[in-house]
């Protein structure tokens, strides 16, 4: 991949502090690209395969929608709007709370089990991107990162 300053084509910067935010917003908008690549074949949204994910790593334990929400990488999506998706796609069951029937209780299925197991095959060539990174530097980046934050 070129330098940001040739992606973009801009020569210079106001400062460092700008070319960093502009150099985490290109990249994080090309990688978003590249898991779209991935995810395309399966007809699965970021979002939907996010949710998945949540659901995947509570399971057999149901979530509720705030908990689910609270733990999306993109947490001013229309979950609402995802779940009905993903339910007709047949990837997970919605319940009614029997102590709270404002609240519902949300499972994955194994038909969503199995697409996330094909999604990751595909993610194998994917997760070559990062191959050039070494792991100390992929420790120091998600620091960097999760200063940047801070």
């Amino acid at each position: 991949m070129a330098s940001l300053e040739q992606e973009i084509q801009q020569s210079k910067f106001e400062n460092e502090f700008v070319k960093v935010n502009i150099n985490v917003l290109f990249t994080a908008n090309w990688l978003y690209n590249k898991i779209s690549l991935v995810l395309k074949p399966f007809n699965v949204t970021h979002e939907q395969f996010n949710v998945l994910r949540i659901l995947k790593g509570s399971h057999p334990r149901s979530m509720c929608q705030k908990d689910i929400l609270s733990r999306m990488l993109a947490p001013n999506s229309n979950l609402t709007l995802i779940v009905k998706k993903l339910v007709h796609k047949g990837f997970i069951t919605v319940l009614k709370c029997e102590t709270d029937r404002r609240e519902y209780q949300i499972n994955i299925t194994d038909a969503g089990i199995d697409l996330l197991k094909d999604i990751e095959k595909g993610f194998k060539d994917y997760y070559k991107i990062s191959k050039s990174l070494s792991v100390s530097e992929a420790f120091h980046l998600n620091a960097l990162l999760d200063k940047l934050r801070d």
